[in-house]
């Protein structure tokens, strides 16, 4: 009887040593969670809300129009929406954004940040960089003000989805 004791007892601590190191493995190299700071991604992502972003998806792949990402900058993490690919010449004029001289349809902005977007640009996006704006148009800190081009390398993830508050939990893609 005292051996099957053990026995269980040994498998419940292999058990948990496993979780912890697959969590641990999971943590640090494929997922992670981000707190969103500030409005500069209403109505898409909300102030304090937590998301969970993808770590390994820019190893195998490059970020893409309309992906919220992740950008490491040395004092904080920022949260925005990649809108153009190097290469790409980025212009804002009449509330618009286009393209390569091609105009865009944002179905994920509201009439309201919309009409707070000013007119920008033209500017094109070197190799190796990515031109990111919040949804937020009129108070999002972005390549147009502040926080310049994104260097492919600052760019450590894709934002997955919502977790907390649990009653907004859902996709962000």
């Amino acid at each position: 009887m005292a051996t099957k004791a053990k026995n269980e007892w040994l498998e419940w601590i292999k058990a948990i040593v496993i979780a912890i190191v697959l969590a641990f493995i999971l943590r640090n190299f494929f997922f992670a969670t981000s707190i969103v700071e500030g409005a500069s991604m209403d109505p898409t992502l909300e102030n304090g809300e937590r998301v969970v972003f993808n770590k390994i998806v820019y190893h195998i792949d490059e970020p893409d129009y309309e992906d919220i990402v992740i950008i490491e900058r040395p004092t904080k993490n920022y949260v925005k929406r990649v809108i153009g690919e190097p290469g790409d010449t980025i212009e804002i004029k009449n509330h618009q954004l286009w393209i390569n001289g091609e105009k865009q349809n944002q179905e994920y902005l509201d009439n309201q940040s919309i009409q707070a977007t000013r007119d920008y640009g033209p500017v094109e996006v070197p190799e190796g960089e990515y031109f990111v704006m919040g949804d937020n148009r009129a108070v999002s800190k972005d390549s147009r003000n502040g926080l310049g081009l994104v260097k492919e390398d600052e760019i450590i993830g894709r934002t997955e989805l919502v977790i907390f508050p649990f009653e907004e939990m859902e996709r962000t893609q």
